[in-house]
């Protein structure tokens, strides 16, 4: 099915789709949350996947245009999750969707997550982009923020991958546009560039995680459209990146703010998403440095984060970005040990932090969040998939 942003050429009913998708994937439903837990394998990770996806429509969809909460039960002030949250369950159905033999019903959910992301897009700004939150009616709108829409503009690759879906290639180029508009172009600035982390007044920072996604963005475009300009610019913000936000310990802090000040925290998803644009910067230059790069950034932070339970302590929603970025990786540099540390990851969160009885996971005390269910159903529909298809991700 072809669809047109702007347009959503149709709406889907949240219950069809939850009772019918399971079927779709080709694995077994009567049992298949207590199957699932056991074994490993593309079958067991399926079933993980569906069953954590078909308890994450039951419990955050609010049934307004397949619309979700940010948490469950929802304490928020707001009705409907930030689009943040929002991307990270529109990624999980992606992937869910690409998992071989996925069917129909898969990749219509992944259309319908898909449209939902209009109640989210302001025209009305020069460049356009998603605001945080939903346009009016349904929302007040809010900042936008460079990073969200990267991670909306990499799904939106992986979407015309899958898709062949023009649309989809066409939004992300508007969406590459926005992020080149958040180039920080004073040279006064300690460590000069670098594309902000958001259009709030409230913050100037300058982040890993808006320049990375941004580079591997553009190397994406750059690799379906040989348009040297994304290519440039993809350059310019892993550069950047490397200068401004690289430790003496081979991993990636987390910012700069105007004053100069670093804030160090290594957080797993900033170590995947330069790791990926080094492979990405590799697939489109052939320059073997891109590759050394990438290879010796998942090295040092399988490293780090192998050591006393590091990875368990970050959020489920970084590392599912980090997961997903060593495969683009393997996906040209085979190593085993990458999928391996994310099987052992998805084993020890099906057993240690999912309550059997709503398929929900709580790694941490209080309402389940949006985006932790999102981060494991990608992670397991990741795992679903054979190392052939990880070209769709690179």
């Amino acid at each position: 099915m072809r669809r047109k942003f702007g347009i959503p050429t149709q709406r889907i009913a949240g219950g069809l789709l939850a009772v019918g998708l399971l079927a779709a994937l080709h694995v077994p439903s009567a049992n298949a949350q207590a199957e699932a837990g056991q074994g490993t394998g593309p079958g067991t990770a399926a079933a993980r996947a569906q069953a954590s996806y078909q308890a994450l429509n039951k419990y955050f969809e609010v049934g307004q245009q397949g619309l979700l909460l940010e948490e469950y039960p929802n304490h928020q002030q707001n009705p409907y999750s930030y689009v943040w949250p929002y991307s990270q369950a529109a990624i999980a159905a992606e992937n869910l969707a690409g998992i071989p033999g996925a069917g129909r019903k898969a990749a219509q959910e992944a259309e319908r997550r898909l449209d939902a992301y209009e109640l989210y897009w302001n025209d009305t700004t020069t460049p356009k982009g998603y605001d945080s939150y939903l346009r009016p009616p349904l929302g007040h709108g809010g900042d936008k923020f460079y990073d969200d829409n990267e991670w909306i503009g990499l799904q939106l690759i992986q979407h015309y991958q899958r898709t062949g879906d023009r649309s989809s290639l066409a939004r992300a180029k508007e969406i590459f546009a926005l992020v080149v508009h958040g180039w920080d172009t004073d040279p006064t600035h300690p460590c000069a560039g670098g594309v902000f982390w958001t259009q709030a007044p409230w913050s100037q920072d300058r982040n890993t995680v808006s320049n990375g996604p941004g580079a591997e963005l553009g190397a994406h475009l750059y690799l379906l459209t040989r348009d040297k300009s994304y290519l440039t610019w993809a350059k310019k913000m892993y550069d950047w990146t490397q200068k401004c936000m690289l430790a003496p310990n081979g991993l990636y802090w987390d910012h700069i703010d105007l004053a100069g000040t670093i804030e160090k925290t290594q957080w797993s998803y900033n170590q995947g998403v330069m790791l990926g644009a080094g492979a990405l910067l590799y697939k489109a230059t052939h320059e073997k440095k891109y590759l050394t790069d990438a290879k010796a950034l998942a090295k040092a932070s399988l490293a780090f984060y192998g050591t006393d339970d590091r990875l368990w302590k970050q959020p489920t929603r970084f590392n599912a970005i980090y997961f997903k970025n060593l495969l683009i990786l393997d996906s040209i540099a085979h190593d085993r040990s990458y999928k391996t540390v994310m099987q052992a990851y998805s084993d020890r969160a099906w057993k240690e932090a999912r309550d059997p009885a709503t398929g929900l996971f709580h790694f941490v005390d209080g309402p389940v969040q949006l985006l932790e269910q999102s981060g494991m159903v990608q992670i397991d529909a990741l795992l679903a998939w054979p190392r052939s298809k990880y070209d769709e991700l690179a």
